[in-house]
């Protein structure tokens, strides 16, 4: 059996990369011009999930993210089983795209803003599905604490296809006192602990879309569990914004935090600094995962490198405050667990031992 890439379903990073560090230096080269309005930039905040600017008294956020083609896998549901729509569980991927990133750095999100591209006015005809949409966005964003803003709906005529969106927004946040701003301050030493998944998320659908095709009746396909390969893969991300808030605080030092998102498991070394992420344990993935890799033939290196593999936040602690952080999920629908801890070294790395793998710091290029 042919053996299934992200990169092979149209997914390129080593082509997408290069442009994304293109645009962060020309970025560097406007942010001067801020200063005249009494703030700048944090500097080193280029690079990471959000970007900062400094105030008196207070950080403030910005964070663009959009939700891909998972919007075609519910048009692909939809039109097989037509009870419902899933565009509420769309919008709550959206809305989570953009303040998990959010929160890397501490910052919490105070409104939300919506952008859905239509290819045709048409595609508001259908009120059940703009309906599922609206309420969906309005949970996510009770979910991340913050205030749903407004938005843009143009249609695109002749740039999207006629019947289909380009769901996506953007946010603004605060980091307040300044001492809740988390920075690159890894140790030696330090804990990493993983927090579940619900599934796919957002990430990955390109390739989870080309399986479709290969399994033996598209999405309607049965997992393991029983549930059609379609309907799990629009399980809705997890928000975890009040989680990140609730350990800050209880007086948690988080010295780093990953939203797993695109580039899976590698996304543990976005830090700048070289250290080596030991991973002991791992979450189980989820049925869906098992079948992407057993229908695409995609190898561990191929999934743990591009796909969150149960695995959607991750920080990073001093021991002492493990426990705390544990205690403080409990209250939040996904699991935590202690998965690992971080080690001085000469180049970055990820080793995840369960799984005898391991990514050099060359096969991460987002700074």
């Amino acid at each position: 059996m042919e053996r299934m890439t992200y990169a092979g379903s149209g997914v390129d990073y080593d082509v997408l990369d290069p442009f994304k560090r293109r645009a962060q230096l020309a970025g560097r080269s406007t942010a001067d011009v801020i200063r005249r309005l009494g703030v700048s930039e944090v500097e080193k905040s280029r690079g990471e999930s959000a970007y900062l600017v400094e105030t008196a008294d207070q950080y403030l956020a910005h964070v663009e993210e959009g939700l891909g083609t998972k919007n075609l896998v519910a048009d692909a549901v939809y039109r097989l089983i037509p009870t419902r729509t899933y565009y509420d569980h769309l919008a709550q991927d959206t809305v989570a795209m953009i303040v998990n990133d959010m929160v890397t750095v501490g910052a919490l999100p105070l409104a939300v803003a919506m952008h859905l591209g239509a290819g045709s006015s048409e595609w508001f005809k259908d009120e059940r599905r703009s309906a599922d949409l609206v309420e969906g966005w309005r949970h996510a964003c009770q979910l991340a604490r913050c205030a749903w803003g407004g938005g843009e709906t143009p249609t695109l005529s002749g740039v999207v296809e006629p019947g289909t969106v380009v769901l996506a927004g953007s946010a603004i946040g605060i980091v307040q006192p300044k001492g809740r701003l988390i920075r690159a301050n890894i140790q030696h030493g330090d804990a990493i602990v993983i927090f579940g998944s619900s599934g796919i998320h957002a990430n990955g659908l390109t390739l989870a879309r080309a399986i479709a095709e290969r399994a033996s009746n598209g999405y309607l396909t049965p997992l393991r569990d029983g549930r059609p390969y379609g309907e799990a893969l629009l399980d809705p991300t997890h928000v975890y914004v009040g989680l990140i808030e609730d350990c800050l605080t209880h007086g948690v030092d988080i010295h780093y935090a990953v939203n797993i998102t695109g580039h899976g498991w590698r996304k543990l070394m976005r830090a700048a600094d070289p250290f080596a992420y030991i991973v002991e344990q791992i979450p189980a993935p989820q049925p869906v995962f098992d079948f992407i890799q057993s229908v695409g033939g995609v190898d561990d290196a191929e999934a743990y490198g591009n796909l969150n593999m149960g695995a959607g936040f991750a920080i990073y602690v001093a021991e002492k405050d493990v426990a705390v952080v544990l205690d403080v999920a409990k209250a939040f629908p996904f699991a935590a667990l202690r998965a690992g801890h971080v080690e001085k070294s000469a180049t970055k790395r990820v080793v995840i031992g369960p799984k005898n793998l391991e990514y050099s710091a060359d096969t991460l290029g987002v700074r």
